[in-house]
């Protein structure tokens, strides 16, 4: 397993990788996967990576700016997805770990992600790789018309924005 940059011809297994997430009912409140044009627009232009096997992508991982105030230039919002046939395998470990380097890489301090408390396995994920539960939004959103919790985890650098 090694990690390669996405680039816009990984994406239809990119998509087919979060069409299974929003299957689960527990990985966002998307209900559609968008076309690359608004999946390119809606994240940052680094840490976009991809954990593939030979030719095979088993998951990717990237960061979304979280404002366009200057102030929160170094904060942005985490997504890692695993394909259904590699999840419970490290590929998500991997990732993350891969992603919090990159992001430090590019002058982030901060990561965060907000997740459904169901979602067990992505809490486990970023407990393990130096998040925190910092807040409880309760009825957040809609999903499926039903009102939806999210848990909000933040990792803050130990390298950077320190001084």
């Amino acid at each position: 397993m090694k990690i390669a940059v996405i680039e816009q011809k990984h994406y239809p297994e990119i998509a087919g990788i979060y069409e299974q997430g929003i299957r689960t009912g527990i990985a966002t409140f998307e209900t559609t996967v968008p076309n690359w044009e608004a999946w390119n627009e809606s994240r940052l232009p680094h840490s976009r990576l991809i954990a593939v096997d030979g030719e095979e992508i088993l998951g990717w991982a990237a960061l979304s700016k979280v404002s366009s105030r200057c102030v929160y230039e170094g904060v942005a919002e985490v997504s890692v997805y695993v394909s259904e046939a590699h999840r419970g395998k490290g590929v998500g470990k991997f990732l993350m770990e891969s992603l919090i380097q990159e992001s430090e890489s590019n002058g982030i301090w901060t990561l965060q992600s907000g997740m459904f408390p169901e979602n067990e396995a992505t809490i486990a994920l970023h407990k393990k790789n130096g998040f925190r539960i910092i807040g409880y939004r309760e009825k957040i959103g809609k999903l499926a018309g039903i009102w939806r919790d999210s848990v909000i985890m933040e990792r803050r650098s130990k390298t950077i924005g320190i001084d």
